[in-house]
C-alpha cells in the first residue's frame, strides 16, 4: 500500500447551517447528516441526491449513532434531547429527557442492549435499548463530556473531556479505571483501533496522541493539524485512517507506522470545504463522507495503489 488516490464523487448541498454530524445507516447508499439547521437529513448515495428529512428538530443537533441491531437512529440535541428514530418504518420509537444540556457523544453496544449518551453536564447516561429506561448515569467531568469510544471487545470506554482529560471505564460496571492527561486542550475526537492495540486521541490543540491499550502510556505523539482535530476515522478494511480539522483539511494515514499518505486540502489542489471540517466517516471500503461549517455534505473516492 505505497499510495492512495483521492477524488471528489459528489457534493451534497441542502444544509441551512453548518453541519455537525453524520453517520451511515444499513446499507452503502444511506447517509444521515445534521448539524445546526431545523432537521436530520437523510440522503441516497446511489445517485447522490437528497432523500428526505428523517426527523424535525428543535435545536441544534451535534450528535447521530446508528444502532444497527433494530435500525435504530439516536440524534443528540442541544437541548439536551435524545431522540431514538426507526428509519424503515419513519417513526419516533423513544425521547430521551435526562440532560438539560448538550448531548456531545453517543454510543450503543453490540454485545449488551445498552446505550451511553454524554453531556456539557459533564456526566454520563446509561439506557437500556428494549424499553428506552435510564439505567444509570455518573460523573465523568466537572466539563463537557465531548466524545466517546468503545473498544473492539467492548470491554473497555474510553472519555475524551474539555478539561484535556481522557479517562477510561470498565464496560462492565462504569467504573473508572485510568485517567490520561497528554493533550493540552480539549479532547474532540477519539477512537480505537479495529485490533483494540491502540487508543487514538485528537484535541483542540491540533495534536494526534497514540496510546498502547495494555498499558495506555503514550506511543506516539503527533502534529496532525494546524488546528483542532475533529474526526478521526479507521478504515473498513485496510491499515489506514482519516482525521478532520478545523484548518479545513482531511489527512489519511497508514495506521502501521503513523506516516502521512495523504493531505486533502485546498492548498494541495482539492476542491474541498472551505470552512471547518467537523466530522467524517467510512461508508464502505472505497468511499467516505465530511461534512463541515460550509453546509456542504463531501462523498470521496478512494484508490489505493
Amino acid at each position: 500500500m505505497n499510495r492512495i488516490e483521492v477524488n471528489k464523487k459528489y457534493t451534497l448541498s441542502g444544509h441551512q447551517n453548518p453541519i455537525f454530524a453524520v453517520e451511515t445507516g444499513s446499507t452503502p447508499s444511506m447517509l444521515f447528516t445534521a448539524g445546526n439547521d431545523k432537521g436530520v437529513v437523510e440522503w441516497d448515495l446511489d445517485v447522490g441526491k437528497f432523500k428526505r428529512i428523517l426527523l424535525p428538530v428543535k435545536s441544534s443537533v451535534y450528535a447521530l449513532h446508528y444502532l444497527p441491531a433494530g435500525k435504530l437512529l439516536a440524534i443528540g440535541e442541544r437541548s439536551g434531547l435524545v431522540t431514538i428514530v426507526d428509519v424503515e418504518k419513519h417513526l419516533v420509537v423513544a425521547r430521551l429527557q435526562h440532560h438539560e444540556k448538550p448531548i456531545f457523544g453517543i454510543q450503543a453496544f453490540l454485545t449488551k442492549p445498552e446505550l451511553i449518551v454524554s453531556s456539557e453536564d459533564g456526566t454520563v447516561s446509561v439506557w437500556d435499548t428494549v424499553n428506552f429506561k435510564l439505567l444509570y448515569h455518573f460523573n465523568v467531568s466537572a466539563e463537557t463530556v465531548r466524545c466517546i469510544a468503545l473498544n473492539r471487545t467492548e470491554d473497555t470506554i474510553a472519555f475524551g473531556a474539555k478539561d484535556s482529560k481522557i479517562r477510561l471505564f470498565h464496560a462492565r460496571d462504569y467504573l473508572q479505571f485510568q485517567e490520561i492527561n497528554e493533550h493540552s486542550a480539549a479532547i474532540t475526537a477519539l477512537t480505537f483501533s479495529p485490533d483494540g492495540n491502540f487508543l487514538l486521541t485528537g484535541g483542540r490543540d491540533a495534536q494526534l496522541n497514540v496510546f498502547e491499550t495494555k498499558d495506555f502510556l503514550l506511543n506516539r505523539n503527533i502534529t496532525a493539524h494546524m488546528f483542532s482535530i475533529y474526526g478521526i476515522a479507521y478504515h473498513p478494511s485496510f491499515p489506514l485512517f482519516t482525521t478532520a480539522s478545523r484548518d479545513k483539511s482531511i489527512k489519511i494515514w497508514r495506521a502501521t507506522d503513523y506516516s502521512l499518505m495523504k493531505n486533502i486540502s485546498l492548498e494541495k489542489g482539492y476542491e474541498t470545504h472551505r470552512l471547518s471540517i467537523n466530522n467524517i466517516t467510512w461508508i464502505n471500503d472505497h468511499t467516505f463522507a465530511s461534512v463541515s461549517d460550509d453546509k456542504m455534505v463531501l462523498i470521496w473516492n478512494t484508490e489505493l495503489i
